[in-house]
């Protein structure tokens, strides 16, 4: 990750998602014409003339508004911009200046960071209109003109941000050491609280109403555990209640977070139990060959007796049966209950996913197997399983040479599956079984 900072902020709907994207050359921050689409900090690496920073896209900022999310909104901005060294102002040349940009103009100046104004929308190539020297009127110097859809300016005014920029330092974090942590569960159950625990800052918003974390986020974490980058998803909902194109935008992003991690944290709210919609959540980590944790969070808020946590392990290892690896843990976010032993967890099942067996090891444990349970038969022919080996990791993938392929029934892999178990662990990951037919065998 890049150590200096940008940060670009403006009131909603000015084009600082697009901005964003043109400038990082990715789709990273979900751009859509209603305002208040981005709500939290969305960091994106940007490269320009050989040098790097980290890019800040904001949700935007209504000054004077006393709505809640446009409150926190707001809050998210001015963390960003404690953060940043330099900060690009988003403005609209087609509504002009308004009263909020005069706020936010304000707010900055206050700041005392350096400012790149940034006049968005300027889309017609030539001389600019009259309203555009309407902008100094800010105060914040000499405006740039950007069109941030076809990406004019765009080079002018990464040219001004260099120039406040401290020299160039080679201090790149080595994301290969780091373990990629991707939290999911429903709307609601508290996974940017669980994000905000372990970083010990807020942020992320959080707040009662679902849906509040609409775009996928990362955030390093670093403590004696080892280095940690978590990635807060907006909730996975079932796809028909996905009704608006943003939600559905959300939904996309957060199966594209899940297939970035190694690990998937899968939250439950402890005060409503298992439902539908997590076993959907989980199938998806479990799917993509994830690690998996299962984390009962709000744990502090369920009345229990010596026998409480006992009962519900037992009712989870029924309800999510098809991923019976998966370690179960009891937090709270709130609380900051058990976060330790989470990330305790984190790092085993991380070891355990990238798990390699060799050939020979496997072998032993086949032989073994077949020993105690014959393979099966059917019309006077029995499987015969040549050898087995690891093909890959992440998750563990074996491959089985075998004489006739359509005798290896589902239950004998189950049978081998929980036998290579048995002796490697391999707890918190999904495995795969490929059964090959030997060349010879085939007419």
């Amino acid at each position: 990750m890049a150590g200096n900072v940008v940060a670009i902020v403006g009131r909603p709907n000015v084009g600082k998602s697009t901005l964003f994207n043109k400038l990082i050359g990715s789709r990273l921050s979900i751009v859509d014409d209603t305002p208040g689409v981005t709500r939290d900090r969305i960091y994106g690496d940007c490269e320009w003339l050989n040098r790097h920073f980290m890019l800040i896209d904001t949700g935007g900022i209504e000054a004077s508004s006393d709505d809640v999310i446009y409150k926190q909104m707001r809050r998210q901005a001015q963390l960003a911009i404690d953060s940043a060294e330099v900060i690009i102002f988003v403005t609209d040349i087609r509504s002009g200046v308004v009263a909020t940009d005069s706020e936010v103009a304000a707010m900055l100046r206050k700041s005392g960071k350096p400012v790149v104004l940034c006049v968005n929308k300027c889309d017609t190539v030539g001389e600019l209109p009259a309203d555009f020297y309407e902008f100094y009127n800010l105060g914040l110097g000499d405006p740039i003109a950007v069109s941030s859809v076809h990406g004019h300016g765009t080079g002018d005014l990464l040219d001004e941000v260099l120039k406040y920029l401290p020299a160039a330092e080679e201090s790149e974090e080595d994301e290969d050491e780091c373990i990629k942590v991707a939290v999911i569960g429903k709307p609601n159950v508290g996974k940017s609280s669980l994000v905000n625990a372990v970083l010990g800052e807020d942020r992320m918003i959080v707040s009662d109403i679902a849906g509040t974390t609409r775009d996928a986020t990362d955030s390093l974490v670093e403590n004696e555990f080892g280095k940690f980058i978590f990635i807060d998803t907006a909730g996975l909902r079932r796809k028909s209640r996905v009704y608006d194109q943003i939600e559905k935008y959300s939904t996309i992003r957060a199966r594209m977070a899940v297939e970035r991690a190694q690990v998937c944290v899968i939250m439950i709210d402890a005060t409503e139990g298992f439902t539908e919609q997590d076993s959907k959540v989980a199938g998806i980590a479990h799917e993509m060959g994830k690690g998996c944790i299962i984390a009962v969070n709000k744990w502090d808020a369920v009345e229990k007796d010596g026998k409480t946590m006992d009962q519900q392990r037992k009712k989870l290892m029924k309800d999510f049966a098809f991923m019976s690896y998966a370690p179960i843990i009891f937090i709270s976010a709130k609380e900051k209950i058990r976060l330790d032993r989470l990330f305790e967890l984190i790092k085993f099942v991380d070891t355990q996913n990238a798990m390699r067996i060799s050939t020979g090891k496997l072998n032993d444990v086949l032989a073994d197997a077949t020993a105690r349970v014959q393979p099966p038969t059917d019309k006077g022919r029995r499987l015969k399983i040549y050898y087995m080996t690891q093909a890959s990791t992440r998750p563990p993938t074996f491959v089985c040479f075998v004489n006739v392929a359509e005798l290896f029934h589902y239950s004998y892999r189950r049978y081998l599956d929980n036998q290579i178990r048995e002796v490697f662990g391999l707890e918190g990951t999904p495995t795969r079984m490929v059964v090959r037919e030997r060349e010879s065998n085939k007419k």
